[in-house]
């Protein structure tokens, strides 16, 4: 019988390689970007290559299909397509490219797409190389990053693009890629089967990265099938004796032979990783996140870390880490620690600029300092007050000499009479009713003894004492 061996392993080309779409129908995820009549279905669509199309900078984490977009407009476009990886490509590639792609516009009425890979690599020089082919139509750019654009590549070149932002693959979109690995004659050619905890698994352990899932399916794959006994499997550039012998082989074991399974356990041995039974959708995740959560506010750091490893272990979105640590600064830490906040905030920032696995460095030197600093929820608790007394009804109108006086009229209804000017005081402090009538005397934020809000706590004594009086 002929036998579909080929797709087992084709050369040395990675499954990630061979499976990569042929047209942007077999793109998984990403619908939004492929709507009938979008940017990219439209620059696809364009067979004959005539029609004007806007240059696209595609910004999304790894293994979302940056490239394979490009490949995909590749396939289907009438365009000749260019493609250059910044990590290798120079200012003289850049301007021969555009050399060529002004000739075959001139001389063949032929538009280019040029590919760049990584464009986050580019210097400001390179980057600059491009904008005259950009700025004069010679070629259409499809740029791809993993950082964003707003601090990796120049505003000229960003004015002159279509930013569109990938979103991360969904457990349903990874099964998608999964399933027709297994089948697919470019892939596994289905001389494997992949049972439910094993497939789970590898959905697990991606985190939406479609490559990630698709090499920890070869390398199971490949450990199942050496362990086949005879299974000496022939490359595409195997000769035809061995084809034969193997087919011979095939017709002897008959067409019943089971086929090799790949399990929980053989994919844990294959891709060397202990399979976390962590489910970002599931109960796990969030257990996770609560006992991580609830370590820093309790200044364990040795077990913040801890949670902290198991999440980036188990590919959590390092964006929703850093979410949760801002909130984090702001409900557990507040004044007690000023910097607490800030330290949040630019940790949420480095891992969007520098993307994972460094990203990891600046969380944990946000979570260490969150898990040390002193604590209070003293802000926290004042914010969710007040907004339970708005929503209970507890208010009433602004005091007539808090309201806005600038507009024609306003003086007349007595807005703004007797509003006291704290600057013109000399401590900058002066008594005045700031709260409506019915509120006065009311005291939402009750700071703690902990960290810098001990020194505001006695400011606020003082400071109520002035502004209200004897109704403090």
């Amino acid at each position: 019988m002929a036998h579909q061996q080929p797709g087992l392993h084709s050369g040395s080309v990675p499954l990630a390689v061979r499976m990569r779409p042929r047209s942007l129908d077999e793109v998984a995820g990403q619908k939004h970007l492929l709507r009938p009549g979008s940017p990219l279905v439209n620059l696809a669509s364009d067979v004959g290559g005539t029609t004007g199309s806007v240059s696209v900078i595609l910004w999304g984490p790894p293994g979302t299909g940056k490239t394979t977009l490009a490949q995909a407009i590749a396939h289907s476009s009438g365009r000749k397509f260019v493609e250059l990886s910044a990590v290798t490509a120079g200012v003289k590639d850049v301007r021969q490219v555009m050399e060529e792609a002004f000739r075959n516009r001139d001389l063949y009425g032929l538009s280019t797409v040029l590919f760049l890979d990584e464009i986050h690599r580019f210097t400001k020089a390179q980057q600059d190389a491009l904008l005259p082919g950009v700025e004069n139509g010679w070629v259409i750019l499809v740029a791809a990053t993993t950082e964003n654009p707003s601090f990796s590549v120049i505003s000229p070149l960003l004015s002159r693009s279509l930013l569109l932002t990938l979103e991360q693959l969904t457990d349903d979109d990874l099964g998608v890629l999964i399933d027709r690995a297994v089948t697919d004659p470019r892939g596994l050619a289905g001389k494997v089967v992949l049972n439910d905890e094993a497939r789970s698994a590898i959905i697990r352990m991606s985190s939406g990265d479609a490559r990630r899932a698709l090499t920890a399916l070869e390398a199971a794959a490949g450990t199942v099938l050496a362990a086949v006994p005879g299974a000496d499997r022939p490359t595409a550039e195997d000769d035809d004796d061995e084809d034969d012998d193997l087919d011979e082989r095939d017709e002897d074991e008959g067409e019943d032979a089971p086929l090799p399974v790949i399990t929980g356990a053989v994919l844990e041995q294959s891709v060397d990783r202990a399979l976390l039974r962590y489910d970002r959708n599931g109960d796990e995740h969030y257990d996770v996140i609560s006992a991580f959560i609830k370590s820093v506010r309790g200044s364990d750091v040795d077990a913040s870390l801890h949670y902290l490893a198991r999440m980036f272990e188990a590919g959590e979105d390092p964006r929703f880490i850093a979410r949760r640590v801002i909130i984090l600064a702001a409900e557990d830490i507040g004044i007690a620690d000023p910097q607490a906040l800030p330290i949040a905030v630019a940790a949420a920032e480095a891992v969007q600029m520098i993307g994972m696995p460094e990203g990891r460095l600046p969380l944990a030197e946000a979570v260490v300092y969150l898990a040390t600093a002193p604590k209070s929820n003293a802000a926290y608790m004042g914010i969710n007050k007040a907004i339970a007394d708005v929503k209970a009804g507890n208010f009433g109108r602004v005091p007539k000499h808090l309201r806005d006086a600038h507009y024609a009229g306003a003086k007349r209804l007595g807005h703004g009479k007797g509003y006291k000017y704290p600057h013109d005081d000399s401590i900058g402090v002066v008594r005045q009713q700031y709260l409506p009538d019915e509120l006065t005397g009311t005291t939402y934020y009750n700071p703690t003894d902990h960290g810098h809000e001990r020194e505001v706590a006695a400011r606020l004594a003082k400071l109520r004492d002035i502004t209200r009086g004897s109704q403090g």
